[in-house]
């Protein structure tokens, strides 16, 4: 079971159901925004070649997401907490259905480089509301577990998601996966409409501009801000290049990556659940110290793939998968368990523009430091690896800094025996 909760009353029961039914509500709307993100990677050889575009512009496709994501997300930090957060979150999800719809419909680069900003500017939003959502209704002993069971969009994506939106480009081009995701959006949002609380807004009186100020300027939220840019730089470099350098270095067909994301997937999918469990269990920085040892010892080895047998291919893969899954679910639990509530909606828009500028960043570094030689392979992925590294052990120094000004964050949940009674 992916989420367990325990045993209790009839009344009790209905608050674990109900807490499983968010849960797996938000889930749904981050398996569409991350598969909308993701499924640039493995177009990007076919989408250099359609647009006849070089790796630094197909960087830019892929950062402009996460830059649009950045600004508006900061944007939101002014009055995410003064919006009911259902309500918000239903209007930004629309658009983000919406603006991947116009990407499927992209004749040209730059038109296409246009509908990822609009699909950026709403569901990199969107997804900071999913987080906040999930620890305005999780108890922090279940919030590893509660993020864990959203964070299992990712595996989904790439288990199911990718390979299908793959099969799909096959069949029918490039256009076709971003049409599944619109398509995907609407019932999604029909279930969200019906099933998520409505989270009314905090009782603020300070001025926006004060609330703000008090976030951007908060000791602790700027530990939690630095970890979590550190977290996601390391991935923006290896990930938007995985795939072309996996095509142009190893020898795998592009019909084969397909593979690469279905293998990946399933172990992520697997393992999330049990980084949660453990993030709950034991203090989490100590959880990611150890994760971020084996994320460094895989990001090596891929970036610095030859020519290789799938099988070797498809397990250093399938590790790189899991360990850079399981180590977000121990650091944002520290994050969201170091924020007070009323700051919470407004911290979680401005951390997921850092989250995203960061990434975008991230894409275009590796952008500039990979390159197409003469005979079609790609140089310089053996040096976004050894960047990574550096941002894999900054994470890890970061959260330590986090956790020594407010250890609370960090410690082991004990599992609660009473469960909140739900209004009758």
């Amino acid at each position: 079971m992916l989420f367990r909760f325990p045993r209790a009353s009839p009344t009790a029961s209905r608050t674990a159901t109900s807490e499983r039914g968010i849960l797996f509500t938000l889930a749904g709307v981050q398996f569409t925004h991350i598969m909308d993100f993701m499924i640039m990677m493995p177009l990007g050889a076919g989408l250099m070649r359609v647009f006849n575009i070089s790796p630094s512009q197909f960087s830019y496709l892929v950062a402009a997401y996460g830059l649009s994501a950045a600004v508006t997300g900061f944007a939101g930090g002014f009055f995410i907490d003064r919006l009911d957060r259902k309500r918000a979150l239903l209007w930004l999800y629309a658009g983000f259905g919406v603006a991947t719809l116009a990407c499927a419909l992209a004749p040209t680069f730059h038109l296409l480089l246009i509908a990822r900003i609009a699909a950026g500017a709403c569901g990199g939003v969107a997804g900071s509301l999913v987080l906040a959502i999930v620890s305005d209704v999780i108890p922090p002993e279940r919030r590893g577990r509660g993020m864990a069971v959203v964070m299992t969009a990712f595996p989904l994506a790439s288990v199911i998601g990718i390979p299908v939106g793959l099969t799909l480009t096959d069949l029918f081009e490039w256009h076709a996966p971003f049409l599944l995701i619109a398509a995907l959006s609407v019932p999604i949002w029909c279930i969200a409409s019906r099933f998520l609380p409505s989270l009314p807004p905090s009782p603020i009186k300070t001025h926006p501009g004060r609330q703000m100020w008090e976030i951007l300027t908060h000791d602790i939220h700027l530990r939690g801000f630095m970890l979590t840019a550190a977290l996601v730089f390391a991935g923006g470099l290896i990930i938007p290049f995985m795939s072309p350098s996996l095509v142009a270095n190893t020898g795998l067909r592009e019909s084969q990556l397909k593979f690469i994301y279905l293998c990946g997937g399933a172990a992520t999918f697997f393992t999330t659940p049990l980084f949660g469990h453990l993030a709950d269990r034991h203090d989490k920085l100590h959880v990611l110290a150890c994760v971020s040892i084996a994320a460094i010892l895989t990001a090596l080895a891929l970036t610095h793939l030859g020519p290789t047998h799938i099988v070797l291919t498809l397990t250093v893969t399938s590790v790189f998968f899991v360990t850079m899954s399981g180590r977000f679910t121990p650091a944002m639990a520290m994050v969201s368990n170091a924020v007070e509530q009323r700051y919470r909606g407004g911290f979680m828009s401005v951390n997921s523009a850092i989250q995203q500028a960061a990434s975008g960043l991230a894409n275009l570094a590796a952008g500039k430091l990979v390159t197409v030689e003469a005979s079609g392979r790609l140089s310089g992925y053996p040096r976004v690896g050894w960047l990574a590294v550096a941002a894999f052990i900054l994470a890890v120094v970061l959260a330590w800094r986090l956790r020594s000004a407010a250890p609370h964050a960090a410690k082991p949940g004990h599992v609660q025996r009473a469960v909140p009674v739900l209004p009758e």
